[in-house]
């Protein structure tokens, strides 16, 4: 039986470098079962690749981690892996099962592919992600809310103690992001599962969130939205002057130089025609 009273996620000066770079340095971390952890930070920072290093498929240059008490390695059923929503094509000739499907094991005992304990436990994520009345619909003719949900479902498989969810909400309109969030947070309050957030835009998941990481430059910041995302706090990591502003229970960044993002940088910002979030947007504002 899992050690709840353990972390699921533990770096101690975990250190990462592409080359002569160090993306992060000294990265100290525990993630708590059941914990909401948000992972921010300009493009280039090494969110993704944080994720990488959990899944097993890059190592540390420095420091340790461990992953449900153990070093990370591919293939483990105590990670969960949702990636970025990526629209598939209409003619794909692939079913909503099939997609969640290919996330099992085939090689273990009694979960092959075509055996009736795969359906039933294709069947049990499917249902648990509310995607059932769609699961044998061409995979391609979904809307990107509906193929995400079937994502969720294939990370869901293995049962996992954590989910690393790499930008999850990306090319979602606002009420698909609501759904998407809502579901991976229901599953975290249901069964104590970590969560590992990435994403350029708190805003949709901030009421979810226990605390933020904020990667920047090599350095870092880890606590909760409060604690990190201040007018100070993000001064001293970008090095140079950041306001941060809260309009409306929303979260603007004013001032992150374009460089710190790295090359083929976007922002995210809101819709609509409010003036203060326009007037944020005109200084060269990201949503956080």
């Amino acid at each position: 039986m899992a050690d709840v009273s353990e972390p699921t996620v533990a770096l101690r000066g975990a250190t990462l470098r592409y080359g002569s770079r160090t993306v992060w340095g000294g990265l100290d971390l525990d993630v708590a079962p059941g914990e909401f952890l948000a992972v921010l930070g300009p493009n280039g920072s090494g969110k993704t690749s944080l994720l990488k290093v959990l899944l097993g498929l890059a190592p540390l240059h420095g420091g340790t981690v461990r992953v449900c008490g153990r070093s990370p390695r591919r293939g483990t059923d105590a990670v969960g892996y949702i990636p970025q929503q990526k629209a598939f094509d209409a003619d794909v000739p692939l079913r909503g099962r099939d997609l969640v499907r290919l996330g099992l094991d085939g090689h273990r005992w009694g979960f092959g592919r075509g055996s009736g304990a795969a359906r039933s436990l294709v069947d049990g994520v499917i249902a648990e992600v509310g995607a059932t009345e769609y699961a044998d619909a061409p995979i391609g003719l979904l809307s990107g809310g509906e193929q995400q949900r079937l994502r969720i479902a294939q990370a869901l498989l293995g049962d996992p103690r954590v989910l690393l969810c790499d930008e999850p909400l990306l090319s979602l309109d606002l009420h698909h992001q609501q759904e998407v969030s809502a579901l991976i947070d229901r599953r975290r309050q249901a069964n104590a599962t970590s969560v590992l957030f990435v994403t350029h835009e708190i805003n949709p998941i901030l009421p979810m969130v226990d605390r933020v990481l904020y990667l920047v430059g090599s350095r870092w910041a880890c606590g909760t939205p409060d604690e990190v995302l201040s007018s100070d706090r993000l001064s001293e990591l970008y090095r140079t002057q950041i306001d941060v502003l809260r309009i409306r229970d929303r979260i603007v960044v004013v001032g992150a130089p374009d460089a710190a993002h790295g090359e083929g940088a976007h922002h995210h910002h809101a819709t609509g025609d409010d003036h203060e979030l326009e007037h944020a947007r005109r200084r060269g504002s990201t949503w956080v």
